[in-house]
């Protein structure tokens, strides 16, 4: 681990200003306002304002996608005593050791700092012993599980939910029995994946916060995401390294990819299949995270996921299944080889138009989340409400997105434009280019650029422009009727 965290300073260790302690939890001016909002939304009411809006999607999220009892007082027990599911050793133990040395400067403060894997499991707990022992009342302890399906609202869980730094603080829990708690969390991402790895918190009983709290943890985790950075880089190399010796053997279009599915690197065939050719990285090989390409290619991250669990380390293993490459046509059967380093899949080696080993099977629906009657954004202090006829298009600034409506450019409270994409797909609305979805019902005209390319005028008073790739022009035509 490299870099300096700073000193940690998390406040005055009694309530001050305008803070008191009424009924034994830490009640301001603010949080009365929080508690009653609480309680119209816990009793089934909607609100708008209020309350900050990363902290209402999370209510949401526990009320009706979670369905977590605002009774509970004890986080349940983690399941399952498996170690973490890829290799973070290096991650855990530097965590482990900001942990510690947070736990031993906040002692005199009254405060717990903590550290959970990617599913909120706590793996340690450090700070002063009089306030260990009351957090371990409600169970915030190793081995018990502090996500937002199983706890509701707290900062070790929402953190996993959202990027950067997290507060909250009394009433901003979901469970009434966490109300006396002051925590601050944030999580720590895998730079290939985006999936939430580990986070730290650090919480405290009837006392806030200091606002330097946040800073403070954005710091601490760069360190740890240096090596998160570094071990992305290393297993590109290896990926690279594993195509170009199988490479000479492709027969035809051929592509490696990372394990979150973005391609790492590509022959001249799979270019011209993917409509690449402006792509120099990945012909040359993107070791660059950032400069890696995510196919338009509807349920490849799905299969990428389940060739990742189904090969387990093996490099023996093989599987293919039937996807819609090139819009308009038949779907063309693509096989998926792992790459292993250390018994972990690090890439997967993409053929096309070969069918080898296991084939795959669509996940039922089970697997896709609930249609939503409302899409949430995020604007300001506030949370925006919009149904789908409202959105003309979604655009993505790598894994944020922004819905653009006749309410303004609002912040998609769902992360990745594929999740966004599912949620919208019943409403009318179609992928046009890897980093815009579109609502058919509101295209307002079509224009053809000077080299051919396509653009869709979606508000002709604004002129607004969204492109078309060439990829999936032919299935936007057949769709549009032109």
């Amino acid at each position: 681990m490299t870099g300096r965290v700073p000193p940690l300073a998390i406040g005055p260790s009694k309530p001050s200003g305008r803070d008191q302690v009424t009924g034994g939890s830490l009640v301001t001016t603010s949080s009365r306002e929080v508690a009653r909002a609480w309680e119209s939304f816990a009793g089934g009411e909607d609100i708008e304002t209020g309350v900050r809006p990363e902290i209402l999607a999370s209510w949401y999220r526990c009320r009706d996608r979670y369905e977590v009892d605002r009774r509970l007082d004890v986080a349940p027990g983690a399941l399952g005593d498996d170690s973490p599911r890829i290799d973070n050793g290096v991650i855990f133990t530097a965590l482990g050791g900001l942990g510690a040395m947070a736990g031993q400067e906040v002692e005199e403060d009254g405060a717990v700092v903590t550290v959970t894997d990617g599913d909120g499991r706590v793996l340690g707990a450090w700070g002063d012993p009089s306030a260990q022992r009351r957090a371990e009342l409600h169970n915030l302890a190793p081995w018990s599980s502090w996500s937002e399906e199983c706890t509701g609202t707290n900062g070790m869980g929402t953190s996993l939910e959202v990027s950067g730094p997290v507060t909250v603080t009394g009433p901003e829990h979901w469970c009434e029995a966490f109300h006396q708690w002051a925590c601050a969390g944030i999580s720590i991402r895998d730079v290939v994946t985006g999936a939430p790895v580990a986070s730290i918190n650090i919480s405290r009983w009837n006392a806030s916060l200091s606002k330097l709290v946040p800073s403070w943890l954005t710091t601490a985790v760069s360190c740890v995401e240096q090596e998160i950075y570094r071990r992305a880089v290393y297993e590109a190399d290896k990926v690279i390294s594993e195509f170009n010796k199988k490479c000479a053997q492709a027969n035809g279009p051929f592509m490696a990819m990372d394990r979150g599915g973005n391609v790492i690197t590509a022959n001249e065939a799979a270019v011209a299949l993917l409509g690449l050719a402006g792509e120099t990285t990945i012909v040359a090989g993107a070791i660059e995270p950032a400069q890696r390409w995510m196919p338009d290619i509807s349920g490849l991250p799905e299969v990428v996921r389940w060739a990742k669990e189904r090969a387990q380390g093996s490099t023996q293993w093989s599987g293919y299944a039937y996807l819609p490459v090139s819009p308009g046509e038949e779907a063309t059967p693509v096989t998926m080889r792992p790459v292993v380093d250390s018994n972990h899949v690090v890439g997967m080696l993409c053929v096309f138009g070969v069918q080898e080993g296991e084939p795959y099977e669509s996940t039922s629906e089970s697997d896709v989340g609930p249609l939503p009657r409302r899409v949430i954004g995020m604007r300001n202090d506030r949370l925006v409400l919009l149904a789908p006829s409202e959105i003309r298009y979604a655009e993505a600034d790598r894994n944020i997105v922004w819905l653009v409506t006749e309410r303004g450019r609002i912040q998609a409270a769902t992360r990745g434009l594929e999740n966004v994409e599912r949620l919208l797909t019943p409403y009318g609305f179609s992928r046009v280019h890897r980093r815009f979805l579109v609502n058919l019902r509101r295209v307002a005209e079509l224009e053809r650029g000077i080299k051919g390319e396509l653009f869709l005028i979606m508000d002709s008073r604004s002129h607004e422009f969204v492109p078309v790739s060439r990829r999936h022009a032919p299935e936007l035509r057949r769709l549009l009727g032109v």
